[in-house]
């Protein structure tokens, strides 16, 4: 009979193999769907694992849908680390969004090389300012923070509504919900001619290496870390709990919020109900296939970035639904969760005991 026995300390092998284990099985399981809808499996792998690095265009636009996911990613590590359960980054991400595309409908040329600072400035304090309420109610009033992030989502996807179809709304849009296409000047400059990929992924790059500074070079982000596997070891180091839940959720959520910024002013150029499309929840499984590490994050952002290509492509060329990127995401999160078992576990086999 094969059993699970303790291990005597975590496996640090297995803490690194566990995603490839993981992946290995949702592409498994993926072929086996495939086959179940009458789809060719090997197409729909191709789909997935190949047609989003086959070309220069498709790899800038690999990079386009990563760069939110990496730099959510970033903030809720931080977060995750210090124990603090922020569910809610996809709604400082849209108000990020909101508040960059205010100052960005603003923007015209005299503001010179100062818009585009300011359109991003404006996503990080956005993200801040939302994140902000959960920290205020957590810290005053003991309110779970998983359900408070996660109920403000809604209510900042409210909010973009009521903008776009009201106030914002373009008057020369044909009635459609959307603001006016901001100035050149707003928009993040892209990085090579032909290619929609911008300054986006420079800035993403630069804060996996601050972040991995900051969490592994730097006194402050050891206290965070503390605080999160051991708040009775850090209030006895004389480590503030207080300051550790409002650095996680303020730093995670204008990370969200930058995140919000370049999407808005970078490949859509507007502000559209369309905006939350999930990267703040898939960012959740970003960050844990990264193993709450800058580096893995920039791996993991990669590897879902192809999993939202490949459900869009699957929908056009294999007629397969939507939620087929859904799926994947799902497959992929619960397969880690099941794998992590080994980590401190060990896998016997042995006789059945009477």
């Amino acid at each position: 009979m094969l059993r699970l026995e303790p291990r005597p300390q975590p496996s640090r092998a297995w803490s690194y193999a566990s995603p490839l284990l993981a992946l290995a099985i949702t592409v498994v399981i993926g072929t086996v769907l495939f086959v179940a809808l009458g789809k060719d499996p090997v197409r729909g792998l191709q789909v997935f694992f190949w047609e989003p690095i086959r070309s220069a265009y498709a790899l800038s636009e690999l990079m386009i849908k990563a760069t939110p996911l990496m730099i959510i990613a970033l903030g809720l590590a931080l977060c995750f680390r210090s124990n603090v359960w922020n569910i809610g980054a996809e709604g400082q991400f849209v108000i990020g969004a909101i508040f960059a595309a205010g100052v960005a409908l603003m923007v015209d040329r005299s503001w010179g090389w100062l818009a585009v600072p300011a359109v991003l400035v404006a996503g990080v304090v956005g993200g801040m300012v939302w994140a902000g309420v959960t920290a205020l109610l957590r810290d005053r009033f003991n309110a779970n923070e998983i359900l408070v992030s996660l109920m403000l989502v809604y209510v900042a996807i409210q909010v973009l509504n009521y903008m776009v179809f009201g106030p914002w709304k373009d008057p020369a849009g044909f009635n459609m919900p959307h603001t006016p296409r901001f100035d050149a000047a707003a928009r993040m400059p892209r990085l090579f001619e032909g290619f929609r990929v911008n300054i986006g992924v420079i800035i993403a790059l630069a804060g996996v290496a601050l972040m991995w500074l900051f969490m592994f070079r730097t006194y402050a982000g050891y206290g965070q870390q503390v605080g999160g596997l051991a708040p009775a070891a850090a209030r006895y180091a004389g480590f503030s709990s207080r300051r550790a839940l409002w650095v996680a959720l303020l730093v995670s959520g204008g990370a969200a919020g930058l995140a919000g910024a370049l999407e808005v002013a970078g490949p859509i150029g507007q502000l559209t109900p369309h905006v939350p499309v999930g990267y703040g929840f898939a960012a959740i499984i970003v960050a844990f296939v990264g193993r709450l590490h800058p580096v893995g994050i920039v791996f993991s952002a990669i590897l879902m970035s192809m999993f939202y290509i490949g459900g869009e492509l699957a929908q056009s060329r294999l007629g397969l639904p939507k939620s087929i990127n859904g799926v994947f995401q799902g497959l992929l999160l619960f397969t880690l969760l099941a794998c992590d078992t080994l980590i401190q576990y060990r896998v016997v086999l042995g006789r059945r005991r009477s």
